[in-house]
């Protein structure tokens, strides 16, 4: 039992810093977004917006469903985890040149504009140095995130006073665009000194050919579902600057810098259950059963009220935040609001599968999602503008996360629990102190 009650601390105690560290960074985010969409302007704020996104889709695949690889690997090869950290590295190095190089390429096909092509060479960068992110991966392995989570909160901080500065220097767009590349570079430097504090030297890492093989082709099923989820959350940011402009793509990452801020409660719902469904699975399927309806029924209700609640409030939210110059955004974030109880449903099944150990056929529900995503923008987009993206959103959500779980045999199960929260599960918001204590 002591040993069980120290387990529970650490895991209480990562959770903690975890949260925290996610907090931190979507406040800041969204505040520092209000400044800077305020000083920039729709149009500018839109280009910046577009470069973030269009390179994030290139740095998902740098990574190469790596990261869960290598945190997995490392718990459990406590001998080889220097073997396994150099590895990674060299390799997500190796992926950085490569989507980096592919990142300036492509857009300088696709787009006449010099100067955008010019600011995604510069955020690109970005890419190459997400390679010491193998650091964060390291320590959570081990169950000690404190310590990167730290870091981590310590380049929000110097992040937050740097944009500052620049914006009482009255710097241009391609000042800020090289301070959020220089977020990466603050933040690897933060890796790497509490590597050094609490480890030892990086030249100790060691590459390996072998471990090397092993890793790609354990990581490359995770790059092709991880892929497909960024693709249909980013990729309707990247096809509005491309039909319309960077204006109304300033319109609409203004909606969605609060969205961001409201997923992200069904996402910690999804972290802090998962083990308690695990424990309730292994006591009876009755349990789990029972606890799993009452998990879903609250995310997705609570989340339902916070979308009302934000869509109602969305005028006062952006006129007093951002500015009437975006006033635009409201209708967006009136619609776009609501996103946040598909992903609700989306993420309390995928908790389940993976408690369930079903998650090999996630895919599918990824790539239905993009497909979605994609095919509903090229259509819509033209003909409504970003209020359709708005509408699309939620769409490829649903498709993703309810929709195709009655496709998938293997997932019946689950769609007939979302399906049974979507109808029933707002009686369950009466239960909520009982629920706490079962």
């Amino acid at each position: 039992m002591p040993q069980l009650s120290q387990t529970k601390r650490i895991i209480v105690k990562n959770l903690f810093w975890a949260a925290l560290g996610k907090i931190t960074q979507l406040l800041s985010a969204l505040l520092v977004g209000v400044i800077i969409a305020r000083y920039l302007g729709p149009e500018k704020y839109g280009l910046m917006n577009y470069v973030i996104s269009y390179v994030f889709l290139f740095q998902t695949f740098a990574i190469f469903g790596l990261d869960a690889i290598e945190t997995r690997e490392e718990s459990n090869e406590g001998s080889e985890r220097q073997k396994i950290i150099g590895t990674a590295f060299v390799l997500k190095l190796i992926t950085g040149v490569i989507f980096m190089a592919l990142a300036i390429s492509t857009s300088y096909l696709m787009d006449a504009d010099v100067y955008t092509t010019l600011l995604i060479a510069i955020y690109s960068l970005s890419i190459i140095l997400n390679a010491f992110s193998v650091i964060r991966n390291y320590f959570f392995a081990i169950v000690q995130n404190e310590h990167v989570v730290k870091a981590e909160i310590g380049r929000t901080l110097a992040s937050i006073v740097i944009k500052l500065l620049l914006l009482l220097m009255h710097s241009s767009l391609t000042i800020f665009i090289m301070a959020y590349m220089f977020d990466f570079v603050l933040l690897s430097i933060g890796y790497i000194v509490v590597y050094k504090l609490k480890v030892g030297k990086l030249s100790k890492w060691t590459f390996d050919s072998q471990k090397a093989r092993y890793l790609l082709k354990e990581a490359f099923p995770l790059l092709l579902t991880s892929a497909a989820v960024i693709v249909y959350q980013r990729i309707d940011q990247v096809m509005i600057m491309q039909m319309i402009d960077d204006e109304s793509l300033g319109y609409f990452s203004v909606a969605c810098r609060f969205v961001e801020v409201l997923v992200f409660i069904p996402i910690i719902l999804a972290q802090t259950i998962t083990p308690v469904l695990v424990k309730a699975r292994q006591i009876s399927d009755a349990e789990y059963v029972r606890k799993g309806q009452h998990f879903m029924n609250l995310s997705v209700w609570l989340s339902f009220i916070a979308a009302v609640l934000t869509s109602l409030f969305s005028y006062i939210l952006v006129r007093y935040s951002f500015g009437t110059a975006y006033l635009p955004a409201v209708a967006v974030l009136q619609v776009m609001s609501f996103k946040v109880v598909s992903v609700a449903l989306s993420n309390t099944a995928g908790a389940m599968l993976v408690t369930e150990g079903l998650q090999r056929y996630a895919i599918f529900r990824d790539v239905i999602g993009c497909l979605v995503c994609i095919l509903l923008n090229l259509i819509f987009i033209p003909r409504y503008g970003i209020i359709a993206a708005a509408f699309v959103a939620i769409a490829s959500n649903v498709a993703a996360g309810y929709l195709a779980d009655a496709l998938i045999p293997a997932y019946h199960h689950l769609f007939a629990r979302q399906t049974k929260a979507l109808i029933m599960g707002w009686r369950d918001l009466t239960l909520v102190k009982q629920l706490i204590r079962k």
